[in-house]
């Protein structure tokens, strides 16, 4: 057996020595070299913080501190590359793989992506039947602890990893986020991309903070545009199922259709960024488009219609009924809330005008039906007519809409009010408030008097 001790004992010496080579085969001094070279590629100024070799657990090289740009747009902890050395003396130098670690990722860096991929000038490239072999391919890339850090976004922690071909294309990616809840692949298909993500607790990281119980996405892209055939998700209560395009060759371009079913409305009125006015479960069937230079342009370019229909809600700030039956006050309605069975209509929104029309809303004693305008301020126009029933008969009295949406304002019509206000003094409150307004309205309308503003 002293041959296995001797074997054993010359693999222990193997091991140590490798294990002591990054103490003394340091290659720093090659980095200005390679900082220029990249530099001169990017045209951007690229700093390396060390450059070493080992012998453990594969030969390897370790490059740390990388940073790319005045203001550091593109940081990376550490890069391992680990060659296959077989082929060090062949025509095409084969790196196993490439680790990525502590990658971030910024605006700035992905904006400046498609300047840094362009060919050079001057360099347009072999026929493919006359191209010669690449002078380095790499199997796979991985990243570790990455982040992508957008203008007012953050998305990440996160791994990743590509696996490459003989000819260097994308056999396979895949994206978990670290915390579990996202995780995405994709797939070539000829000269598509197969795309199926799927998330679980999740937070949109860009643009409203929508928070998904569950969200599932298939959809086919190219190196210009994607179409996501399949959306569907499950969120505040409710549930969303649509499709979706998308392209990016020139601008952005956005669109598709959607069916909400039973979704919560006041939750996702806040994550929207909007006042939460309105409760209740929505339904609706949306159809979009937006089309903007850049993505955080996208929701102010917003073109959307869609029926809609609210159930067992409450209208927030406003009280219709008070603001019917106060006739001669101007702020009746002012505060308080409504609540209603069901209050629906058809939202037209184009470039953050949002036009409500066909409104109707049944609540008990209340029925009121009418057209609202909203102003990319947030102000409100628009008339509704309110009808209510008591024990001593019914009056259908016309409102003016008016003030913000976190603040909004009902009203009485000019002629509206006088009539109830000479009814009242006749027949008394109830009867006369009632019969006075219809004749208010009768008369207004007869004479097509003019409100004063």
């Amino acid at each position: 057996m002293k041959w296995l001790k001797w074997i054993g004992g010359v693999l222990g010496a193997i091991v140590l020595l490798l294990a002591a080579v990054p103490f003394f085969f340091s290659l720093d001094d090659y980095i200005p070299r390679i900082e220029q070279e990249i530099s001169a590629r990017l045209k951007e100024p690229v700093k390396i913080g060390s450059l070493r070799a080992s012998g453990l657990p594969l030969p390897h090289v370790t490059v740390g501190g990388v940073s790319i740009g005045k203001t550091e747009d593109i940081k990376v902890g550490k890069v391992t590359v680990t060659p296959d050395l077989f082929s060090l003396f062949g025509s095409t130098k084969v790196i196993k793989s490439i680790e990525i670690d502590q990658l971030v990722l910024t605006q700035k860096a992905i904006d400046k992506i498609p300047a840094w991929t362009k060919p050079e000038s001057g360099k347009p490239g072999k026929p493919a039947a006359a191209a010669s072999p690449p002078a380095v391919r790499v199997e796979s890339i991985k990243l570790d602890n990455a982040v992508v850090q957008l203008q007012k976004a953050t998305f990440g922690p996160f791994d990743a990893k590509l696996n490459l071909s003989g000819e260097g294309n994308l056999e396979s990616a895949s994206i978990v986020t670290q915390d579990g809840k996202l995780k995405a692949t994709i797939k070539p298909d000829k000269s598509n991309f197969l795309i199926d993500a799927v998330a679980k607790g999740w937070r949109l990281p860009v643009g409203p903070a929508i928070h998904f119980d569950e969200l599932a996405i298939k959809g086919v892209a190219t190196l210009n545009d994607a179409n996501f055939s399949d959306i569907r998700a499950k969120l505040y209560g409710g549930t969303v199922a649509g499709k979706a395009t998308v392209a990016w060759a020139k601008g952005i371009q956005v669109k598709g259709n959607a069916n909400v079913n039973q979704v919560e409305i006041k939750p996702m009125l806040q994550a929207l960024g909007r006042p939460a006015t309105l409760s209740g479960k929505l339904t609706a069937k949306p159809v979009f488009s937006a089309s903007a230079s850049r993505p955080d342009q996208l929701a102010n370019a917003l073109r959307l219609e869609t029926p809609f229909a609210v159930q067992n809600g409450v209208l927030h700030g406003v009280d219709v009924k008070k603001a019917a039956t106060s006739l001669i006050s101007k702020d009746g309605g002012k505060g308080g809330e409504t609540r209603f069975d069901k209050l629906s209509g058809h939202l037209a929104m184009d470039r953050g005008t949002r036009r409500l029309t066909q409104l109707n809303i049944v609540s008990g004693s209340l029925a009121a039906n009418g057209n609202v305008t909203i102003s990319p301020r947030d102000e409100l126009s628009g008339k509704v007519n309110a009808n209510i029933k008591s024990g001593v008969g019914s009056a259908s009295v016309p409102l003016n809409v008016a003030g913000t949406v976190e603040n909004p304002l009902l009203y009485p019509t000019g002629g509206t009010m006088a009539g109830a206000a000479v009814g009242t003094a006749i027949l008394g409150p109830g009867v006369g408030t009632s019969v006075g307004a219809k004749v208010g309205q009768w008369t207004e309308g007869l004479f097509g008097k003019k409100e004063k503003k």
